[in-house]
């Protein structure tokens, strides 16, 4: 089974700087993290293998995780749960986006990554990759920790990364960090008030 890293100091700081924003009349099922997060701003390679940046994304909801094809458990559940809020949002679905960036870019081709999502849902994600050095630094920008571990006999490895999902809105700031403890029904409550709030 595949070892995650604990994302209690990230999302422990996360919830910290939280409690300093100002309290809305509605609190937030998820994490609340505007204005401590930087917008959606990289330059990548798309599943198609052309090169896409954060502003390609602009007007959607993005649902950003990382992730990697060849994860066992944690990535195939955290992509399963964003197909249910999706189904749960109805109409609303199709101003949400699943970025799918991937933590083993060296695994991870264009084509790997298109065949990976589009088992999931090709209408709504997209997978993203890049060099080893633009994935260090969107995860460093993020505060996104993984690590290859040791290789087997067979040369496999698995990587170890954080689970969580952070959700920009259409013009592309970050505002809310989804845990594996947050249910569909509580992303979608969260986003259809996002969605309503940029439409």
């Amino acid at each position: 089974m595949a070892r995650r890293l604990a994302l209690t100091s990230t999302i422990g700081a996360l919830i910290a700087l939280a409690g300093c924003t100002h309290r809305t009349s509605e609190t937030w099922q998820l994490t609340n993290v505007t204005g401590h997060l930087p917008d959606l701003d990289f330059a990548l390679t798309g599943d198609d293998g052309k090169p896409v940046n954060g502003d390609s994304f602009k007007g959607r909801t993005s649902l950003v995780y990382f992730g990697y094809t060849h994860c066992p458990d944690v990535c195939p559940e955290t992509m399963g749960r964003l197909m249910q809020v999706l189904g749960k949002l109805g109409p609303d679905a199709q101003k949400v986006r699943i970025l799918f960036i991937t933590v083993d870019p060296a695994r991870d081709t264009s084509q790997a990554l298109h065949d990976y999502v589009g088992a999931f849902d090709p209408k709504h994600a997209e997978g993203l990759t890049g060099s080893d050095w633009q994935i260090e630094s969107l995860a460093k920008r993020y505060r996104v920790a993984y690590q290859m571990e040791k290789r087997d006999p067979s040369g496999n490895y698995e990587v170890t990364h954080s689970s969580a999902v952070y959700v920009f809105d259409s013009q592309g700031h970050a505002r809310l960090l989804a845990t594996d403890h947050d249910t569909p029904d509580a992303i979608a409550q969260d986003l259809r008030r996002i969605i309503d709030d940029h439409s």
